[in-house]
């Protein structure tokens, strides 16, 4: 054997490692589960958690095994249908907003379907063919595929438990309470020109196509702030009545505060003159010196107005962030599974920031053939780019060029923001 086929062949069983690790991951995710909490779909976007396992499983059979298994035969065949997102090169999708409604399979059958499916995968893994590379490209975004799907897992969990006044817990606290006061928040001078941001599939590391091609963009000097925007800090615009003041708010934003009475962030109670959150450490007094999180980008920007500042662009964010740290980051490996109080500077991790980016294809992007082509390109319309990562994000997952993306109005997520202004 040479050099170049004991890479390959080393190559190919971390991936299969990689794979069978984020498989049980998410079954372990769901261990404080009961079955009651399997089928939970509050509105349309968030889904319940055995659909979120068994679509999973439907993405590595419908991308690898139907097409490279010999012999292939559906699991079930109306599950190619049932477990379909989006995929309209694949086929019908049953109806998004009705998942909650499927009480069959069963919760038991879905954990059977995962296992057929992870065990005919590792299988066709051990195989040798001359598909192995195109085989090892689709297993590497089916991980990170599911790596997302996990991050989903806590952020529907955590909106359809809200529903109940019960307020379930997922765990107890991880870490207590940090009331120590933040460093001096000060601002991060950056000089204008040009910056390269984006990420080209030149290496051995995995990007998601939205992420390249890898591309200069001409910026003027700005600063950004050293830290995220803390609860006290928000508290003090809400105070401040800044959900009342329609000089602070875009139309859109105005009008969705006066449609859902919006008076707080996602999850803030104020009870007896005293503010809580409801997390998946269950209801507890508002941690001040945390990031703020689960609010809109409409939210973001109505703040930064308040504070006469603004949001950062992608490129601004990206530009600073690709040189600092993922280490010591509070990503979902920590299991804090809430946005924590830090000296760092916290770019990555804790909350995703809102950027006032549009999401849009960078200037040569190109969606891969066929039906995966879908993953990324069909969304890149009237939504915002989000950076960073979670709390519930996997820290394999994440990179600087990470382009997340949802509608501005979105709250149930992991969001916050980070403050920028011109120089």
């Amino acid at each position: 054997m040479n050099s170049r086929e004991q890479f390959s062949d080393t190559k190919s069983q971390k991936s299969i490692e990689h794979f069978l690790h984020t498989r049980k991951q998410s079954e372990a995710f769901c261990q404080p589960l009961e079955v009651e909490d399997y089928g939970l779909q509050a509105i349309a976007e968030t889904s319940p958690a055995k659909w979120h396992l068994a679509h999973t499983s439907w993405f590595f059979e419908t991308f690898i095994l139907k097409p490279y298994e010999k012999g292939f035969k559906h699991f079930q065949s109306k599950y190619e249908y049932l477990f379909n997102s989006y995929y309209n090169g694949v086929g019908e999708q049953f109806l998004r907003s009705n998942r909650g409604l499927l009480s069959r399979p069963t919760v038991k059958e879905v954990y059977q379907y995962r296992e057929n499916i992870t065990q005919r995968i590792a299988q066709l893994l051990n195989t040798k063919s001359n598909d192995s590379s195109r085989i090892q490209e689709l297993l590497i975004l089916g991980i990170n595929h599911e790596q997302q799907h996990q991050e989903l897992f806590f952020t529907d969990l955590l909106f359809n438990w809200y529903q109940n006044p019960l307020l379930p817990v997922y765990q107890k606290p991880k870490q207590t309470a940090v009331n120590a006061d933040f460093k001096d928040t000060h601002w991060l001078s950056q000089k204008g020109g040009l910056t390269t941001i984006g990420a080209n599939d030149v290496s051995n590391e995995f990007i998601f196509d939205n992420e390249s091609p890898q591309h200069q963009c001409f910026l003027n000097a700005f600063e950004i702030q050293n830290r995220l925007v803390t609860n006290q800090e928000f508290l003090e615009f809400i105070q401040d009545s800044g959900y009342k003041r329609p000089e602070f708010w875009l139309s859109d934003g105005w009008a969705a505060v006066q449609q859902h009475q919006w008076q707080a962030p996602l999850y803030w109670q104020n009870k007896g003159n005293r503010w809580y959150q409801y997390g998946l450490n269950g209801l507890n007094e508002l941690e001040m010196a945390a990031p703020v999180c689960h609010i809109s980008a409409y939210e973001a920007d109505a703040y930064a107005r308040w504070y006469g500042a603004r949001l950062p662009t992608e490129a601004e964010w990206e530009s600073v962030a690709q040189h600092k740290t993922l280490k010591q980051a509070n990503f979902v490996e920590s299991m804090n599974l809430a946005p924590l109080a830090s000296e760092s500077e916290q770019f990555f991790g804790d909350v995703w920031e809102w950027t006032s980016s549009a999401y849009s294809p960078y200037p040569g992007f190109k969606a891969p053939e066929g039906a995966v082509g879908e993953y990324n390109g069909k969304f890149m319309c009237n939504q915002l780019v989000l950076k960073g990562g979670s709390c519930v994000t996997s820290h394999s997952h994440i990179r600087s060029s990470y382009r997340n993306f949802f509608y501005p109005e979105a709250r149930w997520q992991f969001s916050g923001l980070r403050l920028a202004r011109d120089l």
